[in-house]
């Protein structure tokens, strides 16, 4: 997959004959996600053109949020990842920011869409809008569909449990420790990724050495602890336990991922790792003695094995 940044770096000699284009944030890659991406990668397949995925950075949620944007249920690493898994040819990804927020929608479509993009086939969403002040939804594209010759297709929210999926449900299922209804909206539990970084080993001299994760996010769509499963080393699949918080016992502020690896002892520091969320067993505490915390921190281990366990029956 090709990203590009700028749209003066689009491969014209790729997109001569023309894309099938898709819009959005695409945070978290969720099911209703994954029905546009099949959408574009089919009617790309059967056009013989490449396959497009328009996004930005920052997210426009998070451009209007100013200092308090929503928590991420991807970082941009990820994302790039999940999309090379699709097949996606080019991820287009601008910046967000004033020159994009006050496009207006006819300039958006005529800038971006058809003289960048060269779209000859656009999916979108039935909740898509786009442009200054969200202005362009689908009735603006099909006003230009003709002149402009492009075809649009709109794809149906997804309903689990009769909620629409989203990355907003998600990111609530989340926040409130619902780590089943997150992982039906997701269609796969949801992961943590990043590199494992030297921490300043409590865990260890606790009895419970962890891999201490470097999450690069403002804020974490998770808090507390939770029963795992570590991906992405050379031994396969492992469980374990993990703490997501800011270690309040030890007077900390900025989030950490740690997480201990059952029947593990081998030195990864560097290594680059996927953690899935399984199961949400309590939130974060504070305790008045490292004996108290020691003694939680077992009873946590063994509820995970248990959950874990139970998991693989």
């Amino acid at each position: 997959m090709r990203l590009v940044r700028h749209l003066s770096d689009l491969p014209h000699d790729i997109l001569r004959n023309g894309s099938v284009v898709t819009i959005g944030a695409f945070d978290g890659l969720h099911l209703g996600h994954k029905e546009l991406l099949d959408a574009v990668t089919d009617s790309a397949r059967a056009t013989g053109l490449p396959s497009v995925v328009m996004s930005f950075e920052p997210t426009p949620r998070e451009f209007f949020s100013g200092d308090a944007p929503p928590a991420r249920l991807m970082r941009f690493r990820e994302k790039f990842e999940s999309l090379t898994e699709y097949g996606i040819d080019i991820f287009y990804c601008p910046r967000f920011g004033p020159a994009m927020r006050n496009i207006p929608a006819d300039a958006f479509i005529r800038r971006i869409l058809v003289h960048g993009l060269n779209a000859k086939h656009v999916v979108v969403g039935d909740d898509f809008r786009f442009a200054r002040r969200r202005e362009g939804c689908i009735e603006t594209l099909q006003r230009c569909r003709t002149a402009l010759q492009f075809g649009i297709e709109q794809i149906a929210s997804i309903l689990v449990a009769g909620e629409r999926v989203s990355s907003t449900s998600i990111r609530q299922a989340l926040h409130d420790g619902d780590v089943a209804l997150a992982t039906a909206q997701l269609g796969r539990p949801y992961r943590m990724s990043g590199k494992i970084v030297r921490g300043r080993q409590v865990g260890r001299s606790l009895g419970y050495a962890t891999a201490n994760v470097d999450l690069r996010r403002r804020q974490s769509a998770v808090m507390g602890i939770y029963a795992v499963k570590i991906r992405g080393l050379v031994e396969g699949e492992l469980n374990g336990v993990a703490s997501v918080g800011t270690r309040p016992t030890f007077g900390l502020t900025r989030p950490l991922l740690e997480v201990h690896v059952f029947d593990f002892n081998r030195d990864i520091y560097g290594e680059y790792i996927h953690v899935d969320f399984i199961a949400h067993l309590r939130d974060e505490e504070k305790y008045d003695s490292i004996d108290n915390l020691v003694a939680q921190i077992r009873v946590d281990a063994e509820n995970a094995r248990v959950i874990l366990d139970k998991k693989a029956e």
